[in-house]
């Protein structure tokens, strides 16, 4: 699966004759500016690497959202590319909204905040954020540690502060074990 998707993102980006003309937001022969294609960039944290998530996200947030007249790299249809862009420039993505799970990306906020009925609020506070420090190091959720690399609409329901501690290189074992990773089910 893994290489399947490491193939995907390196392939060659060049088109082929009579390709559609609205493809773009390439990488390798993904298309960012397709939206159906969204969730693909956070399947690696359901097999266990969720630093390739990370990478992969950042580096779209940052090469295909400007505040330019054209900055989206795509066509926005009802809103999607903006959704894409704001769930995951906060570190998280419902890549199956069905199941209740958002997985973890990389975030570009430091700091995020959700309001919630009730007066509840729930943060996401990105430590040691920056340009370099794109990888998630470790995370709690309310100050307990958190080795999920995804967090359920409930917990977020719940309200709460999510920590996570970022750096320039990938942990690698972060959101590998198993039970750590995404699901495809209903949480």
């Amino acid at each position: 699966f893994v290489t399947k998707l490491d193939s995907l993102f390196s392939i060659s980006s060049e088109q082929i004759e009579g390709a559609s003309s609205d493809i773009s937001g390439l990488i390798g022969q993904y298309a960012h500016g397709n939206e159906p294609s969204h969730h693909t960039t956070y399947m690696y944290a359901f097999a266990g690497q969720q630093w390739k998530t990370a990478s992969l996200v950042r580096e779209i947030c940052k090469t295909m959202y400007t505040d330019k007249n054209d900055g989206l790299c795509g066509n926005e249809d009802c809103g999607q590319m903006s959704a894409w862009y704001v769930l995951s420039s906060m570190g998280i993505y419902p890549v199956n909204p069905a199941a209740g799970a958002y997985v973890f990306g990389s975030p570009v906020f430091d700091k995020a905040e959700i309001g919630l009925p009730e007066g509840k609020t729930f943060s996401i506070v990105a430590e040691n954020n920056s340009a370099e420090n794109i990888y998630i190091q470790s995370a709690e959720l309310n100050g307990k540690p958190y080795t999920k690399s995804f967090i359920t609409h409930k917990d977020i329901l719940a309200g709460g502060t999510l920590k996570l501690v970022m750096g320039n290189q990938p942990n690698t074992a972060f959101g590998a074990a198993p039970e750590d990773r995404p699901k495809s089910m209903v949480y």
